[in-house]
């Protein structure tokens, strides 16, 4: 895919063409929706907050010119658009400026909680609200199921899923957006740094203080109750996100110290993929590291 960074990165024409013809075939075909947002994050991160800002602002208009002909829809195009590329221009704004990787996943993840805040201060039942959503969702398998399914342990499941809904959403949302900055990031090194995503991305790591803090979210949720309750573990389920990058960044680390990298690697990802429950400890891993410094333990054993 260097070819079409090279491509987006020529003028403002080229990448406001990729991001918004993008994000309408996104509509199709979801996670062509990260390429788009990289388009944007990729001009950002190269030339500045002013020349991304200028390419959002386009790109959303030719989304909506474009959504109008195909669909008869302005209004619809213009809104995702701005949806999809608004918070990752402001992503790699703080990836651009602070030049930590890091940082901005702890940003992205601290906008994804202020998110759950706010929609639970919206939402007067946000339970209530998933509930109905999630059953609207599995009535039609229910109308269909035979005689002897388990309707009420499934009616039980919709009641404690809809729980963390908001929290799984909003972790859902930062993924993509990560994984487009991500991408964004691989390309400007690949393009102009050759090894640095590489680099980057196997030294994040997070402040004690904030693996202090998550624990403190994680406690809060456990031992209150009520909504103050179901706000905390929302939110701790966006610290999964942060952990699970951290953790695979160290996991990576490890493997390449070992003789057997060339197929541990992608083991390591493969794991990830096809057995989620593993995502567990690599978030164990990931918290444990904020402490303990696990990679220099590791290369300094590497080194002895």
């Amino acid at each position: 895919m260097k070819f079409l960074a090279a491509y987006i990165i020529k003028g403002r024409m080229q990448a406001m063409m990729v991001a918004s013809s993008l994000a309408l075939l996104s509509l199709l075909f979801p996670p062509v929706s990260i390429v788009s947002s990289a388009a944007v994050a990729l001009v950002t991160l190269r030339r500045g907050g002013n020349e991304g800002l200028y390419v959002l602002i386009f790109s959303c208009l030719s989304a909506a010119l474009l959504g109008y002909f195909l669909f008869g829809n302005l209004q619809f195009a213009l809104l995702y658009g701005l949806v999809l590329w608004l918070p990752i221009w402001l992503i790699s704004i703080v990836l651009r400026e602070g030049k930590h990787l890091s940082v901005a996943i702890q940003v992205a993840v601290a906008l994804g909680m202020i998110g759950v805040v706010g929609f639970y201060l919206y939402v007067n039942d946000a339970t209530a609200l998933w509930q109905s959503v999630l059953a609207v969702m599995v009535q039609p398998m229910l109308e269909n199921s035979p005689a002897d399914a388990p309707i009420e342990e499934i009616k039980q499941s919709i009641q404690v899923f809809s729980q963390f809904m908001t929290g799984a959403i909003a972790a859902g949302t930062v993924y993509g957006l990560l994984f487009g900055l991500f991408l964004a990031r691989w390309w400007q090194s690949a393009l102009f740094n050759p090894g640095g995503f590489r680099e980057e991305y196997l030294s994040l790591r997070v402040h004690p203080k904030v693996a202090t803090a998550s624990l403190i979210i994680v406690a809060i949720a456990w031992l209150s109750s009520g909504v103050v309750s179901e706000i905390c573990w929302n939110m701790a389920i966006l610290l999964v996100v942060l952990y699970t990058f951290v953790g695979t960044a160290v996991l990576h680390a490890a493997f390449l110290a070992t003789k057997m990298k060339r197929f541990a690697v992608p083991f390591l990802y493969i794991t990830l993929i096809l057995v989620p429950h593993v995502i567990a400890l690599v978030v164990v891993v990931g918290v444990f590291d904020a402490w303990l410094d696990l990679r220099s333990k590791i290369l300094n054993k590497k080194n002895m």
